[in-house]
């Protein structure tokens, strides 16, 4: 049999074929191309928005009206440190610490021999003077009668009478020497300054007592507790409440039960540059001995608080920084930039913190901010349910 034939294909089906290829092989190439784009970008998008940390933010709050507590100091209303006033060796103590003693009671004896032989000798001496001062009248006298007899002369007279007053000056410095030892003797017997209760004693039998020396310990301390003064510092921002007759109540850690009150008797009328506060001295009657000085309480102001908007802000003890200028916050502005702000504390509640300043009632302060936060960073700022965004 003859062969058959071979089958031809036209060449315009042939270029029709390699169109379709070439158009199927262009549509995988920019879909490729296409999609790898696409993950690039979505790769860039994600990188940018992990390198932007996300921060919680909040307002700050206004501290209550009406009720401020602050912690206050009580003293005694007077307190007196006893030093001797003569040296010598204690001979004897009659006192010792809480006992209640009388203004001239005796405290202490002091021994000062020294003392007692330097006023035999000052007593000689005076002596001395006062007899030699006796004889230079005596002569001056004389000598003035006979200044008018002619006898001797004006000047030998006017010597005389010199001599005199130089004489009577002796006696009176000697005399002034004797009076100041009988004074020194008086000290060896240390009293008490006034009505109290002896709340320390540094000394004891035989021990050296040395007179005149400001840096030495005082023998005893004696302090007037029928009346104690309770000292309290407050805020600047509030001072304008404090005046005179105001009752305050406070508490003492060892009464927690017991409420005391107090009246305010004075004010510093100035504003410590340090601590932003005032100082405030109550007075609290303490005739039956319930309190002791130097012990610490809580007291509770009852004030008329000024406008809603003067009074202080508050933030959360978690929002504070800790950096070379001092203590600040990290604040968060519209453009989602920090801002490093600089704060002073007024008053420390524990989870809250009052400022004297730094922060203002608009202001977004950032809660727990990270150590490396710094001014100038774009932060994401996640704000309260309900609070407006800023503005991007």
């Amino acid at each position: 049999m003859p062969d058959a034939p071979l089958p031809t294909t036209s060449p315009k089906r042939l270029r029709r074929a390699a169109y379709v290829i070439t158009a199927v092989l262009a549509v995988v190439l920019v879909a490729g191309t296409a999609t790898r784009l696409m993950a690039r970008q979505a790769l860039r998008t994600a990188t940018s928005d992990g390198a932007v940390q996300s921060v919680s933010v909040t307002r700050p709050s206004r501290s209550e009206a009406g009720t401020l507590v602050l912690p206050g100091r009580l003293q005694a209303w007077a307190e007196a440190p006893v030093y001797a006033r003569t040296s010598g060796y204690l001979r004897g103590w009659y006192v010792d610490i809480g006992t209640a003693v009388k203004a001239g009671q005796l405290l202490a004896e002091v021994d000062a021999p020294e003392v007692d032989q330097q006023l035999v000798a000052a007593s000689a001496a005076l002596a001395t003077a006062q007899a030699q001062r006796d004889l230079a009248a005596v002569t001056s006298k004389r000598w003035e009668r006979l200044v008018g007899e002619s006898a001797v002369s004006q000047q030998e007279a006017d010597e005389k009478r010199g001599d005199f007053a130089a004489r009577e000056a002796m006696r009176n410095e000697a005399q002034a020497n004797v009076q100041r030892l009988r004074a020194l003797t008086g000290f060896r017997r240390i009293v008490a300054p006034f009505d109290g209760v002896v709340t320390s004693r540094a000394t004891d039998v035989g021990a050296f007592i040395a007179a005149g020396d400001g840096r030495a310990t005082p023998l005893f301390t004696v302090a007037d507790i029928r009346k104690l003064r309770l000292y309290v510092s407050v805020p600047q921002s509030l001072a304008a409440g404090i005046r005179p007759g105001l009752t305050a109540r406070f508490t003492v850690p060892e009464q927690p039960d017991q409420v005391f009150q107090a009246r305010i008797v004075r004010s510093a009328d100035a504003v410590d540059a340090q601590t932003g506060a005032m100082l405030v001295q109550l007075e609290f009657d303490n005739g039956a001995g319930q309190l002791k000085p130097g012990a610490y309480a809580q007291v509770t102001l009852d004030l008329q608080g000024p406008a809603t908007d003067s009074r202080p802000l508050r933030v959360p003890s978690n929002a504070l920084l800790f950096r070379k200028e001092g203590t600040a916050v990290a604040l968060v502005g519209p453009d989602n930039r920090v801002r490093i702000r600089t704060v002073r504390i007024a008053r420390d509640f524990g989870t809250d913190l009052e400022l004297a300043g730094g922060v203002g009632a608009g202001d977004w302060v950032v809660n727990s901010p990270p150590d490396s936060i710094a001014d100038g960073d774009l932060v994401r700022a996640v704000r309260p349910k309900g609070a407006p965004n800023a503005a991007s």
